[in-house]
């Protein structure tokens, strides 16, 4: 699959290069995508436990468990673009936990 936004994903592992796990999780999320043509939901959560569908358009997160680090990725097409990356502490802030406030902030940014 065609991961669009990676240097989204190169950066934040700039900015925590003494983070060895992250950087580890990163590069396996990156493999992830890159090697799969996820068809279903079920496929997608067999690779990654920690994907969670976020909008019925495509969107998920990934819940980088090492540093509470959130990642939002939409699949559609065999491609995989990168949304929005952060700390949990800015995903709360921005989402709120919210499913209604993602969905907001994807049509205010014009993803949907």
């Amino acid at each position: 699959m065609r991961l669009i936004g990676k240097q989204k994903l190169e950066k934040l592992k700039r900015k925590n290069k003494g983070n060895v796990s992250l950087t580890k999780d990163i590069n396996k999320l990156i493999v992830d995508i890159e090697m799969n043509e996820w068809k279903s939901k079920a496929d997608l959560k067999e690779t990654r436990s920690d994907a969670n569908c976020v909008h019925s358009d495509g969107f998920y997160f990934f819940n980088l468990e090492v540093s509470r680090t959130m990642i939002l990725v939409v699949f559609e097409e065999g491609e995989a673009s990168v949304v929005w990356v952060g700390n949990h502490q800015e995903y709360e802030i921005t989402f709120k936990n919210n499913k209604d406030t993602i969905k907001k902030w994807l049509k205010d940014n014009n993803w949907i």
